[in-house]
């Protein structure tokens, strides 16, 4: 049987050329300045007091503008203490991110040159902001030393094909690289998948509330090879180590101690006080958390690399920066980026080394960007904010089961990058072993 004139007719979209990266780790850790590695654990103090002071007086000042509202007519009135308490809480979650920031840190060993302040700091604040510390310190280990590889990243991790239950790809009538599908195949895959914008809404919006908990609780978005009831809270889950048990179990007790402590203060001021005083800014904080590290690593130009072609430097250059709130306006992006502490504006850098503390984080990444520019590598997108996200969430659906180096394609089988490879150079691993 012939194929139809349908079938027959292709739609070509154009593709951004994407370098896939032939550099050593040599060539990128030279670019940034010595001092840059330099932690202090005094100035790193400073920064958790700060967020706390700033979360302290969006409080104070909300409440005393509150007051005010006192002899307004019912109606106003309600209007008003609530407007004044949403905005208590989108601000005082956005510092509460810097918290969680300062937290993530203290994981990686950037707040202090002593482990154990490191991990009392970061016990601390992750646990007050309902992560497990160490659970999540060993998990996120992990995704750093695999960012971008199929099999072994732990979150992020792209659908394939097959996953989504598309038809295996027909060369005939499907290019794998994305830039030639008959109308036929896309209508097929659009069928198949769909890309209703009000379904992208509610997906965005689920995901942003909600992506945190369901991935520490069920592994949502997290490596699909690992079996069903995979959790950040169980010693025996796979994604931990025998000798890690005993770490797992403190994480546990932290998250305990924070859940006695929110029953308590719901019972000594109110659920009402404790939801808008704190639940509001701890859901902020969990939105910024998903919307900030989606877009760091999910992106139609970011590649992904099956074992083959991965190293440590290409996953480590398999993200982007991003000015947080940048899209909406100047002002905006520097609150974003002050209240967050560069942490989706300096990205790039932070996988390249992650001992770096933000402080250190801007001037290391416009060195490390001058060095990559060289290369011919650019890694800042677009601004990140909530915009972004509906964007990127309906053009990354699915990657091909086949392929050393992919490139996300949209409801249509179409895909934005293609990979160009540059002759090899003085490339070398980091002798971090993923495929074990």
């Amino acid at each position: 049987m012939s194929p139809s004139r349908e079938s027959e007719t292709t739609a070509k979209t154009e593709q951004v050329a994407v370098t896939i990266p032939n550099l050593s780790m040599k060539d990128l850790l030279s670019a940034i300045p010595p001092h840059c590695f330099q932690r202090s654990t005094l100035r790193s103090a400073m920064y958790p007091i700060w967020d706390l002071f700033v979360i302290g007086s969006l409080w104070k000042l909300t409440s005393i503008a509150d007051s005010f509202t006192v002899g307004l007519p019912p109606t106003a009135r309600i209007l008003a203490s609530f407007s004044l308490w949403s905005l208590y809480g989108f601000f005082a979650g956005l510092f509460g991110m810097g918290l969680w920031i300062v937290a993530h840190e203290a994981g990686h060993g950037a707040f202090s040159t002593s482990k154990g302040i490191n991990n009392f700091v970061g016990w601390v604040l992750h646990s007050g902001l309902g992560v497990p510390y160490h659970s999540w310190r060993i998990s996120h280990a992990k995704h750093h030393a695999a960012t971008g590889h199929m099999t072994q990243d732990q979150v992020f991790v792209p659908w394939t094909r097959s996953q989504m239950g598309l038809e295996p790809l027909d060369p005939a009538r499907d290019d794998i690289l994305g830039s030639n599908v008959s109308k036929a195949v896309q209508n097929e895959i659009w069928e198949a998948i769909g890309d209703s914008p009000i379904v992208a809404f509610i997906q965005c919006a689920f995901y942003l509330l909600a992506g945190l908990p369901m991935y520490l609780l069920f592994n949502t978005a997290g490596q699909s090879r690992y079996p069903k009831g995979t959790n950040h809270f169980s010693p025996s889950s796979i994604i931990f180590a025998k000798h890690q048990f005993n770490q797992i179990v403190i994480s546990d007790l932290g998250i305990l101690i924070w859940l006695g402590l929110i029953v308590a203060s719901c019972f000594q001021y109110s659920f009402a006080t404790v939801f808008r005083v704190y639940l509001v800014p701890y859901l902020w904080v969990n939105h910024w958390l998903v919307l900030i590290t989606f877009l760091q690593h999910s992106d139609p130009l970011v590649p992904h690399y099956r074992a083959e072609m991965f190293n440590f430097q290409r996953g480590a250059l398999c993200t982007m920066d991003r000015s947080l709130l940048g899209d909406l306006g100047p002002i905006m992006g520097w609150l974003g980026a002050h209240a967050t502490h560069g942490i989706s504006e300096t990205h790039v850098l932070h996988h390249v080394t992650s001992k770096i503390p933000h402080y250190h984080a801007w001037e290391a990444t416009y060195a490390l960007r001058k060095r990559l520019a060289g290369a011919g590598i650019n890694l800042v997108g677009r601004p990140g904010g909530w915009r972004e996200v509906y964007r990127v969430m309906r053009e990354c659906r699915f990657v091909e089961d086949e392929g050393s180096v992919v490139f996300y394609k949209n409801a249509r089988g179409l895909a934005a990058a293609r990979p160009v490879f540059h002759s090899t150079s003085d490339v070398e691993d980091s002798g971090v072993e993923v495929d074990r």
